[in-house]
């Protein structure tokens, strides 16, 4: 028997702060805080994928780990970018088009869907809705 991987369902982060953790991520990409799950605050990332939050003392950022959030196109990432820059303050990382770290230090890439291989998103129901032809 082999194992097949049918896709991530959850990336989790830490934060010293999860009130104002769910505040940032709920303002800037609009995510749905779910009641249940596990962590300490647990957001839907499109149909299948998961945000869980855990609360720790210290955050210690890596330099290099890192999650992607895809939106739909460089117009929302125009969106994202001026959000985090203007009223966040957030500087970006250099030679990136959205690489930013959080107010809590977890690296964020935010990608399109030009970004990535279309052919997977096919099942997802988000992308079936908003009429994406491949």
């Amino acid at each position: 028997m082999s194992v097949q991987v049918y896709g991530c369902n959850h990336v989790a982060i830490e934060v010293d702060d999860v009130e104002k953790a769910v505040a940032f991520y709920q303002d800037v990409f609009n995510l749905e805080k779910l009641d249940e799950g596990e962590g300490d605050a647990f957001f839907k990332l499109g149909a299948h994928q998961f945000l869980a939050m855990f609360k720790v003392d210290r955050v210690e950022p890596s330099r290099a780990r890192h999650f992607g959030i895809m939106v739909r196109d460089e117009k929302q990432i125009a969106e994202v970018r001026d959000k985090l820059t203007g009223k966040y303050g957030i500087k970006l990382i250099e030679g990136f088009r959205c690489d930013f770290r959080d107010p809590f230090g977890n690296r964020i890439q935010v990608v399109d869907l030009h970004d990535e291989s279309l052919v997977w998103l096919l099942p997802y129901q988000e992308v079936q809705k908003v009429g994406i032809k491949f």
